[in-house]
């Protein structure tokens, strides 16, 4: 039986989200509500990913507009339905009484209740990131939807990038202890077969090791505890990390867990620890200001308006500075990075223009990002750069992004069994006992 079309109403931050967004709709018919060209005329000028979008959807709008834009619709494409731009209409009495006509998210919700009305056998949905107006729009009767074609499904299912394996024999677990340190797959009698760069901890009651799936030579290499840049791994997923992020064949990583877990402590000391196999170190943060606003809004220059949110960046490399004498090598060697520029802390839109060549980028703070900022970010590296993405899926700041939309977990669900790419979860927090109680507790 043929589905029965219906229709969707989309708001401005679903385009600012995903400009491709009217792709995914299929057979069904599409909604522009004037008010949400409008919010996108304001996004049109600027170098963040809202502007990308903002002028990518209207031209895209403008390839396929016809005469009946304004008025039937136009078909998208083959296999898809018809887009539409609805004009204002005239407040519907119904929600005169609850609803302001000076916000803007009502005159959207205002077009779906007027277009529900007129099509009474097709079903209206709003698709909207707000929950807010989702809400809104529940509250008289129209159907509201996430925007959800890039989520991923199932967040307690997410790839871990390691596993355990207990109760391994004598006879497989020891060539782990002798040259050449590593051991065919077959024989540990896995469960499941091991994807590229998967970790293992592997045990047998007496004895322990910690293994990687290693591509290159299809077996399962021996990982060891090492000191990168005065850091010292405290468990075994840190270790992982660190193996993940000096391995020169992986170019690109994730590791992802808590607050207080050494995410971004990890890849600095791994970036400083290979400097010299390349030409710069960035380090970069998206800026997500609170309640959503303007950096503008701020006291002062740029620099004192930004600094609170590059800080945290600071405090660990000073952390890894303060491991070695005053007079170290090491120690003064951080200082001359960041004179030099060999060394550069910045908000992610400041290093959007540059380079990436040769380049060790470590972007914190990854799950404030949309899925489409990763894949722009990752499709501008060039020959000889590695990136990596650090960051809690569960602590997001963006407020249309969640624990299944953000850009880090797609990443993960996405990257999972390429042979460049390593994934790492870590549990355990390392910053100190009370830290821990109040991450569980509070």
């Amino acid at each position: 039986m043929a589905q029965k079309k219906k229709i969707f109403v989309l708001d401005t931050n679903v385009i600012l989200h995903d400009s491709a967004c009217i792709n995914q709709f299929k057979e069904h018919d599409i909604v522009i509500p004037i008010t949400v060209l409008e919010e996108l005329d304001q996004f049109k000028k600027g170098n963040s990913a809202l502007n990308f979008h903002a002028r990518e959807f209207l031209r895209s709008l403008d390839s396929i507009s016809g005469d009946k834009l304004f008025g039937r619709g136009v078909i998208i494409g083959p296999g898809h339905g018809k887009v539409s731009v609805r004009l204002e209409q005239k407040f519907h009495e119904d929600l005169r009484q609850n609803f302001s006509s000076q916000n803007p998210d009502h005159h959207i919700l205002n077009i779906a209740y007027q277009n529900a009305k007129e099509h009474p056998s097709k079903q209206t949905i709003l698709v909207s990131k707000d929950v807010n107006l989702r809400m809104k729009a529940k509250a008289v009767g129209i159907m509201a939807q996430n925007y959800t074609s890039d989520q991923v499904k199932d967040i307690s299912s997410l790839y871990k990038g390691c596993r355990i394996q207990e109760n391994v024999s004598h006879d497989a677990i020891e060539p782990f202890f002798h040259a050449p340190f590593e051991a065919e797959p077959q024989s540990l009698s896995l469960k499941d077969k091991l994807i590229p760069n998967e970790y293992l901890i592997i045990r047998n009651g007496r004895k322990s090791v910690l293994g990687v799936f290693d591509p290159e030579i299809e077996k399962i290499r021996r990982v060891n505890k090492t000191d990168i840049y005065g850091i010292k791994p405290r468990n075994a997923e840190q270790t992982f990390a660190l193996d993940a992020l000096t391995n020169p064949n992986i170019r690109l990583v994730s590791i992802s867990g808590k607050a207080g877990t050494g995410k971004t402590l990890l890849a600095l000391s791994a970036a400083l620890e290979t400097r010299k196999s390349y030409r710069q170190i960035y380090i970069a943060r998206p800026v997500v200001p609170l309640s959503n606003k303007d950096l503008g809004f701020l006291p002062g220059d740029v620099r004192s308006k930004l600094d609170p949110y590059m800080q945290p960046l600071y405090d660990n490399l000073a952390f890894i500075q303060n491991r070695f004498p005053q007079t170290d090598p090491n120690h003064l060697r951080i200082k001359e990075f960041l004179d030099t520029e060999k060394l550069v802390v910045s908000p992610l839109a400041y290093i959007r223009g540059r380079s990436l060549v040769k380049i060790f980028f470590i972007v914190d703070e990854a799950q404030n990002l949309t899925p489409h900022e990763v894949k722009t970010i990752i499709t501008r590296a060039g020959e000889g750069t590695k990136i990596i993405f650090t960051g809690d899926i569960f602590q997001i700041d963006h407020p249309y992004l969640d624990s299944h939309s953000n850009g880090l977990s797609h990443l993960i669900e996405k990257m999972q069994g390429q042979k460049i790419y390593a994934h790492i979860n870590l549990e355990k927090g390392e910053r100190s006992e009370l830290a821990d109680l109040a991450i569980s507790l509070l």
